[in-house]
């Protein structure tokens, strides 16, 4: 069986890798594709991968791994939606392009509310898998536990603070929240970790790196991936971003600001100078521990470290019963959208 890893963003690669490792263990062929703008930050250079949409079509794939939105519908394979966060708030999660045959979705929540859009179009499947990128937090967080030992004795920390914002300019807490990080840095002993987004804008990038030079318990991460830093960190500060659900999943709280969809799962503040207090309280208290169990059961239920080898086990049951599609049948203006990007 032939496998294309199809990526358009950077966030792709910490989603689509978990995949790479079952495809490796079952020795199934597979190839990358990327644009040219990520080749820089490509982390599997040896395997093989193009920037050519026509290789990929000459290639013939059996399966095409899609964490994006998009995927070229004249591509030979069973186009899969693996997707590429748990915001089943932010608009267009749930919006159906007509591009994927198969959704796997990640827990119950997302089966539901695609099966009743399955119902609606009848034109793809949906099956419950969990998601990949998740299966690093039962697999490799014993060796994160001493990277935060040594970050806690190195800066004489108590409790490790991660920040994430979103990029999109809307929704971001960034801009309002300099002033509130610098406070935590100056009054706690906490170690504050920065990492944001990789599309967000570069004026904010440069204001928080200028923030983060002043503090030495304050780090602005530089990597791509951000599990280890969830696995890492005590406790999360974000707004209307998909990281939160993911750092929900490890069991620990979270504040945002101003999300625009705030369950009692964890603390959002509409006021910025709310932030230290908020921060303490949940520490010490958890006070929304019993609710942020529920949206793990109906969020992502699976901690055994399996879902990419369960996506993987489902692909291939979903071909011996259906075949291998030679292409999607999409409306014409979809058609010409993407034969105008990638053709």
């Amino acid at each position: 069986m032939k496998f294309t890893l199809f990526c358009e963003n950077p966030y792709a690669f910490a989603i689509l890798a978990p995949l790479r490792n079952v495809l490796t263990q079952k020795e199934y062929d597979f190839i990358w594709f990327l644009p040219e703008k990520l080749l820089t930050e490509f982390p599997f250079k040896e395997e093989k991968h193009t920037t050519d949409i026509h290789v990929i079509d000459a290639y013939k794939s059996d399966v095409i791994l899609v964490p994006g939105n998009e995927v070229p519908h004249y591509l030979r394979g069973l186009k899969v939606q693996v997707f590429h966060g748990l915001a089943g708030e932010k608009k267009g999660h749930f919006r159906i392009r007509h591009y994927f045959d198969l959704y796997l979705t990640q827990g119950p929540y997302f089966t539901k509310k695609f099966n009743e859009l399955r119902k609606k179009y009848k034109d793809f499947d949906v099956i419950e898998t969990g998601w990949s990128k998740l299966d690093i937090y039962s697999n490799n967080k014993s060796e994160f536990h001493k990277e935060k030992d040594i970050l806690k004795s190195n800066h004489k920390a108590d409790k490790i603070i991660l920040y994430a914002p979103t990029f999109s300019p809307s929704l971001t807490s960034a801009p309002f929240l300099k002033k509130e990080i610098q406070n935590l840095a100056e009054n706690t002993k906490h170690l504050i970790l920065i990492k944001f987004h990789d599309l967000m804008s570069d004026k904010l990038i440069s204001q928080y790196k200028s923030i983060a030079n002043k503090y030495d318990n304050i780090i602005f991460l530089e990597e791509r991936n951000i599990l280890k830093y969830l696995i890492i960190a005590d406790i999360m500060i974000s707004d209307t971003s998909s990281v939160v659900f993911e750092f929900l999943l490890l069991n620990k709280p979270v504040i945002t600001y101003k999300s625009i969809k705030p369950k009692n799962a964890w603390e959002n503040i509409n006021e910025d100078k709310l932030l230290s207090e908020k921060i303490q309280y949940n520490l010490n208290e958890d006070p929304h521990a019993v609710q942020r169990a529920k949206i793990i059961e109906e969020y992502h239920p699976y901690n055994d470290g399996n879902s990419s080898l369960r996506m993987i086990q489902v692909i291939e049951n979903y071909i011996k019963e259906n075949g291998v599609p030679e292409r999607r049948n999409l409306p014409l203006l979809r058609r010409f959208k993407i034969n105008r990007k990638y053709k």
